[in-house]
Parts: structure tokens; sequence; C-alpha cells
């Protein structure tokens, strides 16, 4: 308990000021940027209150070289139902995709389906939220749980990945909203290592649901490091919250593109980045070392 006292003061003796910090030779930091006093906007025009009527990301596709892959998130036949608007164009991104990867080994493609059964004890917050056995355990209904076996876990047999790209891992089943919560045996993210090892540093989002999965893997890949791209004709969700989810994304975490710009991108614009010039692979949240 001595020693661990002694490292707390340690540490905490070692905190420096703003002003020491500054001074401090920092290799990523703009020196006379980072001098320069920052305004304090504590009102910006155009929305209530002055508030802004919204964020954007500051980047587009073409602007640098990437390493790209598309996740087609539960695109699978029990939700077939909701897929029908969207399924020619989750056609062609994989097509395209399929293509593309063919040629250039910085692009990938992933397949999820969700998996979540009666009271599997995965997710407690997730069973508060939803229930555990769906809206009305009398009669359960509720677009989280898979009512249909087996056969309503398959991916959608339009937009399947093949023999190989199964046997590759490239396709696995989810326990959550978000597509990087499956974890390998060390604890680390599944989808995230296999993204790594490829220097992945761009995610295009399609599938369902919009408001639910599509959002939350757009914020876990964010917050992983990852550009992130939400393909607004290529998602469809079970509520009435599509808009309303894609203006979210749109303003937070992702480029809202749609399918056109992705294609037109993938077949004419894409530069392979070199592996690590981007996205750090060291660390959960995608930092390089040092």
């Amino acid at each position: 308990m001595q020693r661990r006292n002694e490292l707390v003061k340690s540490k905490a003796n070692t905190v420096l000021t703003l002003e020491e910090a500054m001074r401090k030779p920092c290799k990523h930091r703009d020196m006379e940027m980072a001098l320069q006093p920052m305004d304090n906007y504590s009102s910006t025009p155009g929305g209530p209150n002055d508030t802004p009527l919204a964020f954007w990301a500051s980047w587009n596709l073409a602007d640098r070289p990437r390493r790209i892959a598309l996740l087609l998130d539960d695109c699978q036949e029990e939700y077939r139902p909701y897929a029908g608007e969207i399924l020619p164009n989750l056609v062609r991104l994989v097509d395209t995709f399929r293509s593309v990867r063919s040629k250039h080994a910085g692009v990938c493609i992933a397949w999820s389906v969700w998996s979540r059964l009666f009271d599997d004890g995965i997710s407690n917050a997730m069973d508060r939220w939803y229930g555990p056995r769906g809206l009305r355990p009398d009669y359960p209904e509720n677009a989280a749980y898979v009512f249909t076996g087996k056969a309503g876990l398959q991916p959608l047999s339009e937009i399947a990945p093949d023999d190989e790209e199964v046997l590759d891992g490239w396709f696995y089943h989810g326990k959550h909203l978000d597509m990087f919560w499956t974890f390998n045996d060390d604890g680390s993210s599944y989808l995230d290592e296999k993204l790594k090892a490829l220097d992945i540093d761009t995610i295009v989002i399609s599938g369902l649901w919009t408001d639910e999965c599509v959002l939350a893997t757009a914020y876990a890949g964010n917050a992983r490091g990852y550009d992130v791209v939400v393909v607004g004709d290529a998602v469809a969700t079970a509520t009435a919250n599509q808009a309303t989810a894609l203006a979210v994304a749109n303003s937070t975490v992702a480029k809202v593109l749609s399918t056109d710009d992705v294609i037109g991108y993938m077949q004419n614009d894409l530069v392979i980045g070199e592996p690590g010039a981007v996205k750090g692979t060291h660390h959960p949240d995608g930092r390089k070392r040092g």
C-alpha cells in the first residue's frame, strides 16, 4: 500500500501546468497554432439559442489514400421484409467491393448476423431495455430477437458470403447492437482485429437497423479510430426513425453517402493507402504508438 501511495504521489507531482506542457516539445503539435489564444465560442449563429444548426465530417472519401471495408450489418433472412427496398443497393455494394478487393489487399467485406435468443443472459442492460422476452411476454414482439430459428440467421441469399469468405472468418454472429461487440478469448474485438490485420482505416456501413445496429456500429467505429461512412440508401429499419437516425449519424460520427457515391468512389477515385499511415493498431481507439 505504501509503495502504491508513493507511485500515486509521484504521478501527481509530474502533472504539468498548461504553460509547462506548451513548452514541452511534441512532434505532433503545430506550435504556432497551439500558442494562439483560443476564442471561447459560447454561441454560434443559425440555430436555437445561437447554437450550431449541425456539424459534419471535415473529410471527403477522396481526400487521401484509404484502406476500406464494407460492413454488412445484420443483413439476414429474418429481416428480409424490411430489406426489400435496399437489397438492390446492397447487391451493388457487395459486387463492387468484391471486384475492387480482387485487385487490392486493402479492401475487405464483413458480414454479421444478430443471434440473441430469449433469456440468454448475455447483456442484462439490453434485456432491461427491450425486455427479456420482447415487448409483450404473452405475445413476444421485438425486432431485437430472432423468432424463426437457424434459417433466420442466414445472410440474405443475394449478398451472402461465399465459402472462402466464410472460411476466412468474415462472417460471424453478433451478440449486441454494435458490430464490434463480439470478442475473442483475450477480450479483443473480433471485428476490430480482423480489420486491423489489413490496416483498414475506413468503414462503410450498410444493413439493418439504421437506428440501432447501424448507429451503434458507427459510434463504435469512430471511437476505435475509423473514418465512418453510412450508406443512406443501403440501410433500413423497422421503426419510423430512419430519417432521424441518418441525420444524427451525419452530424456526429459519419458521412452519410448514397450507394452511387460510394460505388463511384470505389471504381474511380480509390487510392489504396500505406498500412498504418492513418490509423494506428496499438490501442483500442486506433492511436499510434509514441
